[in-house]
């Protein structure tokens, strides 16, 4: 028998051994660790619900990193949320659909309770926007428009045709008075995106009549020769078109597809030239193409974004043009909207945009053209890029 210390041992009547105080010991050492147990659980409790209040609020999916304008938007959205006192978090997809939706899973996962997205393809977006809704999460379709889904709340935008528009308007204006047969180049954006079409759309409307009374001939697409007297396209008949001349905004392809238009034609296709680029990155790529070929004497061209970079080019004459989607506006349009839902509320709508499956609520912000013109006025004086951001303002006109 194990020999147990005086300290705990007594005899009962009968001289048998007890280790009662020992048992008591113990029983003692059972409640202690039970106390330790509540307390732990309840601490975890506690920072559970602590940890569940810090979860972001507002998820927002953008569709690069890659281009300049996306990383605008970024620092745009945080700096405003951050002012709102709203936690939020931005993610981007890399171009890659399925690395969208698994983005919206994780912000999804971190209990957010508005979906600001900018869809990489309109159309794929659809199940990102389907497994937001289903977790009762509001979604917002950010400059472009998530296709063929019911569960669109609200689409934040610019007025994409009018930007198309206002690249026609341009191009159309640089041509003398009553000249004809001048060169037209089309680029469009990619195919998977919604506002491509739209941006062409507004193009169409004001270029097509120039082109079928012959004041345009288009260099570079058989298929807006052969509609070239058809003012109100089908959607599948811009798809031809922009098959031909897309850029899938990505710069590479589009100087890759300018180079190889202009080596399909002939001296007549070149000399004064006139392009219609998509956006700034993509217009800063073809430029390039169109200034390295020698027959090309002159060139107009166009853009959007208002990037940095494309500026500088307006600045130096190596660009004609770019439409300010100013968006400082756009960014607080959609975080406007994103309060209005946390707080119960509808967001101000103007208009509608159909999506395939419903008439989404939109309220378009409007835009600007910015030439050496009025590049001061609206790119400096407006604060949306500070002056030391560019070289040679000193030639521009106030």
């Amino acid at each position: 028998m194990q020999k147990l210390s005086a300290k705990y041992l007594y005899l009962d009547s009968n001289g048998i051994g007890k280790v009662q105080k020992q048992e008591e010991l113990m029983r003692g050492v059972r409640i202690g660790i039970t106390v330790l147990v509540i307390a732990v659980v309840a601490l975890g409790l506690f920072v559970g619900c602590k940890s569940k209040e810090a979860k972001t609020q507002v998820g927002i999916v953008l569709p690069t990193k890659d281009e300049p304008r996306w990383i605008q938007d970024q620092t745009r959205f945080m700096d405003a949320l951050k002012a709102a006192g709203f936690s939020a978090k931005v993610l981007f997809s890399q171009g890659d659909s399925a690395k969208e939706k698994a983005n919206v899973e994780a912000l999804v996962s971190e209990g957010i309770k508005v979906l600001i997205i900018c869809p990489h393809d309109g159309t794929a977006a659809a199940a990102s926007a389907d497994l937001a809704a289903k977790a009762g999460v509001k979604v917002i379709s950010y400059d472009r428009l998530i296709r063929d889904t019911v569960n669109v709340d609200y689409y934040v935008t610019f007025d994409s045709v009018e930007v198309g528009a206002a690249w026609g308007k341009y191009l159309i204006s640089k041509v003398p008075q009553g000249k004809k047969g001048n060169n037209l180049y089309l680029y469009a954006g990619a195919a998977s995106d919604n506002n491509s079409f739209l941006f062409f759309e507004g193009a169409w409307r004001e270029l097509q009549p120039k082109i079928a009374d012959g004041t345009f001939i288009v260099r570079n697409s058989d298929k807006a020769v052969a509609l070239a007297n058809k003012a109100k396209l089908t959607r599948d008949e811009m798809a031809q078109i922009i098959g031909q001349v897309t850029t899938n905004w990505n710069f590479n392809d589009a100087k890759s597809k300018a180079e190889a238009n202009l080596t399909a034609v002939g001296p007549a296709a070149k000399g004064e030239v006139f392009i219609c680029a998509p956006n700034d990155g993509t217009a800063r790529a073809i430029a390039d193409a169109f200034a390295a070929d020698k027959a090309v004497t002159k060139y107009y061209i166009t853009g959007q974004d208002a990037e940095i970079a494309s500026l500088q080019y307006i600045i130096d004459g190596k660009q004609s043009m770019t439409v300010l989607k100013d968006v400082r506006t756009l960014v607080k349009d959609a975080i406007n909207a994103a309060v209005a839902y946390m707080g119960g509320k509808t967001p101000p709508v103007t208009t509608t945009y159909n999506n395939g499956k419903k008439d989404v609520p939109a309220k378009p912000t409007a835009i600007v053209t910015v030439t050496q013109e009025n590049f001061i006025k609206e790119i400096i004086d407006s604060g949306y890029w500070p002056a030391d951001k560019f070289t040679g303002l000193e030639k521009l006109k106030k």
